[in-house]
């Protein structure tokens, strides 16, 4: 993921996670980020309009590189296959900053304008995924719906990868995610269509 940023911008980030993690993130400043970065303050803004944004800096671009890989992914998978596929690319390189992760979430748990940014990320994934199911044809229904769904789904991974003591991969929880929801709408489906009607 750090083939995402430059290298300032890195710098500035795990100042930040450092001095949000020691004195909280409402006690911490623009200046004393910069400065336990070794660098200016002009700089910090140079890569973030404030001091909110530095959580969010390898989210960035993430949507696009989920996005990547549905062009090239084989003909005639589904919506929801498509979308799996371009999210399975990515976790290998998840997977190598885990406890980053881990510590982001605490931080962004701890305040209420961090946890609306962390929800506008999620739409922005969805979005992304939505144009690219698009441009691979699918109808905008279903292009809708898959994106919103996967997009939920991995944020519920990334909760219990983050959560999780033992040694289980982003990838493994995803599928097993993905595996239950199969489960939930076939139980669904089959419970609609042999539910007794209204006489």
């Amino acid at each position: 993921m750090p083939r995402w940023a430059p290298d300032a911008a890195l710098r500035l980030e795990q100042a930040a996670v450092e001095l949000f993690r020691a004195q909280g993130y409402a006690r911490t400043t623009v200046p004393e980020i910069a400065e336990r970065a070794g660098l200016t303050t002009r700089t910090f803004f140079r890569h973030f309009p404030d001091k909110r944004d530095v959580l969010f800096l390898r989210e960035r671009e993430f949507p696009d590189v989920v996005v990547e890989p549905l062009a090239s992914a084989p003909a005639g998978l589904d919506p929801m296959a498509l979308a799996m596929h371009g999210l399975l690319a990515v976790t290998p390189e998840l997977e190598a900053w885990r406890e980053g992760i881990r510590e982001r979430r605490i931080i962004i748990a701890s305040d209420p304008h961090l946890i609306e940014r962390e929800r506008s990320k999620s739409a922005a994934l969805a979005g992304a995924i939505r144009e690219g199911l698009l441009r691979r044809g699918a109808e905008e229904v279903d292009a809708a719906l898959t994106s919103r769904i996967v997009a939920g789904l991995f944020d519920t991974a990334l909760d219990l990868w983050t959560a999780a003591d033992d040694a289980a991969s982003l990838a493994s929880i995803i599928l097993d995610l993905h595996a239950r929801m199969i489960s939930f709408a076939n139980a669904g489906g089959g419970a609609a269509h042999g539910s007794p009607g209204v006489d």
